[in-house]
């Protein structure tokens, strides 16, 4: 819940850019707005400045609503404000987004898959929000889908993260031999030596671990399934030789027997 009030007052310097790019052609005042900044604070620069354009009383509303609920960590009332802003500026994404986002962190996966769909008919690369979709289908247990979207956002991307992400739901759809293809790849790139994620350890703690460790035993994982104990007791070694008390590594080596 606290990545979400984040976010909605992150984004007021950007719905507030989206508000001046809305009523650019309805005043030249908007055309002297060039900078993004919020429109009260036009009267602290040099008189030659004239004051950005002023939302309409229901924005204006909306708006004063949507600050105060979030700094007041109201998240169900910043949602209500969002729909009346979002009504009054349709084509602001930063809005829209701000939603799709909130219904993610409650977890309503179907209300966040849709927005963000309907996002990326406009903006079919916007990352972030393809990684809200992706996320979001994988909520809902849509695997094939979720694969489908970390996909296109790994094409953009080249984040290893990502492709152990889309090993995994390939692990996950029972197709070994591409979450093989992409297991062995991450393994052959030294980037993965720098980059650790996090893991609850024996004592249910989250913990940082080398990126390598998770990849070792997720290839184990896929030699289990296949019947190849060989292989799979030989990659749990690994992952368990760099950390000892990696915990899915030593329970899956433990299934073994």
């Amino acid at each position: 819940m606290k990545q979400i009030v984040i976010l909605c007052l992150g984004i007021v310097l950007f719905v507030t850019v989206g508000f001046a790019q809305a009523d650019k052609s309805k005043t030249t005042q908007g055309k002297q707005q060039s900078t993004g900044k919020p429109a009260t604070q036009a009267k602290t620069q040099p008189e030659n400045k004239k004051e950005g354009p002023k939302l309409s009383p229901t924005a204006e509303h909306a708006w004063r609503k949507y600050t105060i609920a979030s700094r007041w960590n109201d998240l169900d009332l910043a949602k209500d404000a969002l729909y009346d802003l979002i009504i009054e500026f349709p084509q602001n994404d930063s809005l829209i987004f701000a939603l799709a986002v909130y219904y993610y962190e409650n977890q309503k996966y179907a209300s966040s898959a849709l927005i963000g769909q309907d996002l990326l008919a406009r903006q079919p690369k916007n990352l972030q929000v393809l990684d809200v979709v992706a996320q979001s289908y994988e909520g809902l247990n849509l695997l094939d889908r979720a694969l489908q979207h970390y996909e296109s956002l790994y094409l953009a991307t080249n984040s290893l993260p990502t492709l152990y992400k889309m090993a995994i739901l390939q692990y996950q759809l029972k197709k070994y031999s591409e979450s093989l293809t992409n297991i062995d790849i991450l393994l052959a790139n030294p980037e993965v030596d720098t980059l650790k994620l996090m893991f609850p350890d024996a004592q249910k703690k989250d913990k940082e671990y080398p990126m390598r460790v998770p990849i070792l035993n997720l290839k184990g994982m896929v030699y289990k399934d296949q019947g190849d104990k060989v292989n799979a007791k030989k990659y749990f070694d690994e992952a368990l030789k760099i950390a000892p008390d990696f915990v899915f590594a030593t329970e899956n080596s433990a299934g073994l027997k």
